[in-house]
């Protein structure tokens, strides 16, 4: 199956959704925070440098829940148009 390109608007998203999770990562480790949502570090560092820009559902929202975030918060700071 081939993947369609991502548009810059979602790779500007997925930047935004970066930033937002390593600004509330905060001290703690990419390792520690990682573990603690159920995924790899390698998974984790994707998102956070926009290398994988469009992470599935379940995967923000576990980041979410260890970070203190709610969705709405994600959705509002990662939106490319005010919400």
């Amino acid at each position: 199956m081939v993947r369609t390109p991502l548009t810059p608007e979602e790779r500007e998203r997925g930047e935004r959704l970066g930033l937002l999770l390593r600004e509330a990562r905060g001290h703690r480790s990419m390792v520690e925070i990682a573990n603690s949502a159920g995924l790899s570090p390698e998974t984790l560092r994707k998102i956070e440098t926009g290398r994988a820009p469009t992470p599935a559902f379940f995967t923000v929202a576990a980041l979410a829940r260890v970070l203190g975030l709610s969705l709405d918060e994600i959705v509002t700071r990662c939106a490319l148009v005010p919400v």
